[in-house]
């Protein structure tokens, strides 16, 4: 079965994006002379990214067939009985995430064409994302922990790199310095929990680890008797809320909006920020052993599917919106990693990669044809003049909410299904979470669609925003976002429509992504719950426990997509999300007044969403007023009082001072010197005395 995948055919899937990054990185830039032009230099990224997506496709077909491969590729070194490796672990899972990373990537690699023609940087933005290609694909592939830390940390570095990408902006720098340093407080317990494992097991092997799972089930960490491997699991998991930005770690991401529309959708949708729901769903025979794990796992993605959501309905910035949609979506995966529903899990980022990306880029569609302006308070009415952002976005949106027969509804649902059925500690709170999540996810969504794509055109007199729609120094914090430094804008004077201007359809480049992507957001669902969920297709990838019965249940319950949709035209999730979207026309189409009511009557409430729950102050209050108290208290004390006052200064001074008393006793007289040795012998001897006397 092995030879049915070849080492050298696999090795080309990370390694075509990473020569293309190569060339357009070493060759395309001013740094190493401008060798090749803008047009080689996204020939080759979008070639390379192209090529992994064929053999990744190709790939998923063989394991599909019942191919296998897992095998080192190049051994780094060896230290006693440790092997440290580069190698690849191929099933169904990884060939999955293959074929999810490649498709997406592509489609914002052409859309990049498009959407960053008048930047400067272009050629080092097509690196940077072909190489995010690679770290991601490094990743997705590895067969031990090595390569997975390896590639873990490689997107977070080119996630900083894009996110700062316009680093003559202060709000950039500010925004990938946020990311690079939470994502350190993550990947902290990341590394942390892969040393248990290593220390406990003797290996970095994915297998091995594995095969010995219930001897690892018994151990206690030493010195404090806990369970290593619960202790090893939530380590795990912790690297995960970082990089899947799960509260309280979720900080960065709607700050990376700072970066290029492209680089909004290829981190937010199909790679950077699944990491860690692949790497737990990857890691399923340890969390499964591990009940106090998974109910950590179900009570944090809880909290952020419901409560980012709630941030997404003030929001005025069109890719703000976007985010914090992200943010509840990855609660969602969360929540159903920690049920037991991997699959469902799985199956959701799969689904989300497609309709978020396809957002994400609709979003940039639409900055575009308003020349770059994100406030969706000068919009409306695009429907007519962006016709195919508009039938796209919309798919796209009800793909998010979860219609009947779209791909979201299928794994949106499957989520709720298996919380519902769950037993672990945890669950109803979650079953909550998840179903006001609908509701909230409807409306926030339709919001933005309404007021985007219809209602009257204010973008040559735009109207003046109320409280009700947001604060005005909301709107002043937004104003920083994209729109204020977007790589087009370093070439323009003024953001926004002018009086007399129209928006205007986007090229191609960037519309046939937006086509291409909805149509797996409308039908891959329907194609691919059977097998995914209900199948053999993750059987001996994914480990479920018999003692937690979500996916059995799901399984009982399952009769034909067809005949699920139908079902689910009765269940409480449409109604919930049916219900969202009329609340959202109510309020952005009928009687606008609505939400300056909800704001004079809840205006604490406004404040609090507003500022984001404070965790931004929060975190600068205690963490780094606390760093600069205790970094503060270290220079005063430690450096300046200690090593400098102490031991430089105060060794100085003792030499000083025993040399002036010293120095009475050169007087140039014979008889002074002889006194002066005959009592160094005497002090010699006195202080030997103890030792010669025995």
């Amino acid at each position: 079965m092995a030879g049915q995948l070849s080492s050298s055919m696999l090795l080309a899937v990370p390694l075509a994006p990473l020569a293309g990054s190569a060339i357009a990185g070493l060759l395309g830039t001013k740094f190493f002379g401008n060798v090749v032009g803008r047009k080689v230099s996204h020939t080759a990224t979008i070639l390379g990214v192209l090529i992994a997506l064929i053999i990744s496709v190709q790939t998923l077909m063989a394991v599909l067939d019942g191919a296998t491969f897992n095998e080192d590729i190049y051994t780094w070194m060896t230290v006693g009985t440790l092997k440290l490796a580069v190698g690849f672990q191929i099933d169904t899972l990884s060939a999955m995430m293959m074929c999810v990373v490649t498709s997406v990537s592509l489609m914002v690699h052409i859309y990049t064409i498009g959407y960053m023609a008048e930047d400067e940087g272009y050629n080092r933005f097509f690196s940077y994302i072909s190489l995010f290609t690679f770290s991601m694909l490094m990743l997705v592939m590895s067969n031990n922990f090595l390569q997975l830390f390896f590639g873990w940390e490689a997107v977070g570095l080119v996630s900083y790199l894009l996110i700062g990408f316009w680093y003559t902006r202060p709000t950039a720098i500010f925004a990938n310095m946020k990311a690079f340093l939470v994502n350190r407080v993550g990947d902290f317990g990341f590394i942390l929990g892969i040393g248990l494992l290593l220390a406990a097991s003797g290996s970095m092997q994915y297998t091995d680890v594995f095969a010995q799972a219930d001897k690892l089930s018994q151990m206690t960490v030493p010195g404090i008797g806990w369970p290593l491997l619960t202790a090893a699991c939530i380590c795990l998991f912790i690297g995960a809320m970082g990089k899947s930005a799960q509260f309280p770690l979720h900080v960065w991401l709607p700050d990376s909006m700072e970066g290029p529309t492209p680089i909004s959708a290829l981190i937010h949708a199909a790679t950077m920020v699944t990491a860690g729901i692949f790497m737990v769903s990857r890691m399923s025979p340890l969390f499964e052993l591990s009940d106090g794990a998974l109910s950590f796992i179900i009570v944090i993605g809880s909290i952020t599917a419901l409560f980012m959501g709630f941030l997404g309905i003030i929001q005025n910035d069109i890719k703000r919106v976007v985010a914090y949609s992200t943010l509840s979506q990855l609660g969602y995966m969360t929540v159903a990693l920690g049920v037991s529903a991997y699959s469902v899990a799985v199956f959701h980022l799969m689904t989300h990669a497609f309709f978020k990306a396809l957002l994400f880029l609709g979003a940039g569609s639409v900055i575009i044809g308003m020349h770059h302006d994100q406030d969706m308070r000068n919009m409306g009415g695009l429907r007519k003049y962006m016709p195919i952002t508009w039938i796209t976005s919309l798919l796209g949106s009800l793909a998010l909410i979860g219609t009947p027969l779209f791909s979201g509804f299928y794994s949106k649902d499957s989520i709720i299904e298996a919380v519902h059925a769950s037993n672990l500690p945890g669950a109803g709170f979650a079953n909550f979470a998840v179903l006001a999540g609908v509701f909230v996810t409807a409306f926030y969504s339709f919001r933005m669609y309404f007021l985007v794509f219809h209602g009257e055109s204010r973008w040559n007199h735009p109207v003046k925003h109320s409280e009700g729609h947001d604060s005005d120094a909301h709107h002043e914090e937004e104003s920083h976002s994209d729109s204020a430094h977007d790589d087009h804008g370093d070439d323009h004077h003024h953001h926004g429509l002018q009086p007399g201007d129209k928006p205007h359809e986007s090229p191609w480049v960037v519309t046939l992504p937006l086509v291409l992507l909805a149509i797996p957001s409308v039908i891959i669902g329907y194609l691919a719950i059977g097998p995914m969920l209900h199948g053999d297709f993750f059987k001996g990838v994914i480990t479920v426990n018999p003692s937690h019965p979500a996916m059995a249940e799901l399984n009982e319950m399952f009769h034909g997509p067809m005949a699920m949709a139908l079902h689910g035209l009765q269940t409480a999730p449409f109604w919930l999300a049916l219900a969202g979207v009329a609340a959202a026309y109510y309020c952005y189409m009928v009687n606008p007044r609505v939400p300056a009511w909800f704001y004079a009557k809840f205006k604490p409430l406004h404040t609090l969403l507003d500022n984001k729950y404070y965790m931004d102050k929060f975190n600068e209050v205690v963490f780094a007023g606390g760093a600069r108290a205790v970094g503060g208290g270290l220079w005063k004390v430690g450096d300046r009082g200690l090593i400098d006052g102490l031991l430089v200064n105060g060794s100085a001074k003792l030499v000083g001072w025993f040399s002036t008393i010293t120095r009475t006793f050169q007087t140039g007289y014979i008889y002074h010197y002889a006194f002066v040795m005959i009592v160094g012998v005497l002090a010699t001897l006195l202080w030997f005395f103890p030792f010669w006397r025995g």
